[in-house]
């Protein structure tokens, strides 16, 4: 059966692909990516001879160009940023391809989410500070409704994809303490990155100084500047 590859590319920093990754982009012939949210770098990296930019391209249209090329005997790699399991919309393309008759594997990748919590230095589940992680995003023109407010409530870390256009509803809707401690990552692992500290109450403000506008994660929780005084440390190293 013809296989297609859904590859994760890592948060930006073309060196995070994980290694399977590298030597599938390395084997490609055709090469399908993410527009402007994977690394250019991994772009000119492979060197498919036919290679496509997603963006605008409609599902029917990917799903055609990857099945023909698949069935010629071609290695088919679908780049997706970060990690496609987060807000990745792989799932509709993989039943459209195994409709089709076309074997997926899919092929993990380094989230965003984990390069903004490298670019802060900190984890997102400290003892003594939070045990649990939210991933979330807002509403907006794909989704109608969010439970940003109701999420907020349990107390965990939250990571907030997709919301930087939002930034002002997303932190006005958390039911948490104005001055509990937050961040902005902008382009986690990239060159241009940039990292904005702040709380719940200042932190949008801080952002929009920065020029922030998009390409960001909204992190929320105490583990964004714990101190020894906050966190328990580990028995791991007692």
């Amino acid at each position: 059966m013809e296989k297609i590859y859904v590859v994760g590319a890592g948060p930006g920093n073309p060196d995070l692909i994980t290694v399977k990754g590298n030597d599938l982009l390395m084997r490609a012939d055709v090469l399908i990516y993410a527009g402007s949210l994977v690394n250019p770098a991994l772009v000119e990296r492979s060197p498919a001879p036919e290679k496509y930019d997603s963006w605008g391209m409609k599902l029917p249209e990917m799903v055609a160009v990857m099945v023909e090329a698949a069935r010629a005997g071609k290695t088919v790699v679908r780049l997706h940023s970060g990690d496609p399991a987060l807000y990745g919309a792989i799932v509709e393309q993989i039943a459209e391809l195994e409709r089709a008759g076309v074997e997926v594997e899919v092929v993990p990748g380094v989230s965003s989410m984990f390069g903004a919590a490298a670019a802060l230095k900190t984890q997102y589940t400290l003892r003594g500070v939070s045990e649990s992680v939210v991933v979330t995003r807002p509403a907006g023109a794909t989704l109608a409704t969010d439970q940003i407010a109701e999420l907020s409530r349990t107390g965990a870390t939250m990571v907030v994809f997709l919301g930087t256009a939002h930034m002002e509803e997303v932190l006005g809707k958390v039911e948490c303490p104005p001055d509990t401690p937050a961040a902005v990552v902008y382009h986690a692992t990239w060159p241009d990155q940039k990292v904005v500290r702040g709380t719940v109450a200042d932190l949008a403000a801080k952002a929009r100084a920065a020029g922030i506008e998009r390409s960001a994660l909204i992190i929320i929780g105490g583990v964004v500047n714990a101190t020894a005084s906050d966190y328990t440390n580990s028995d791991l190293y007692g």
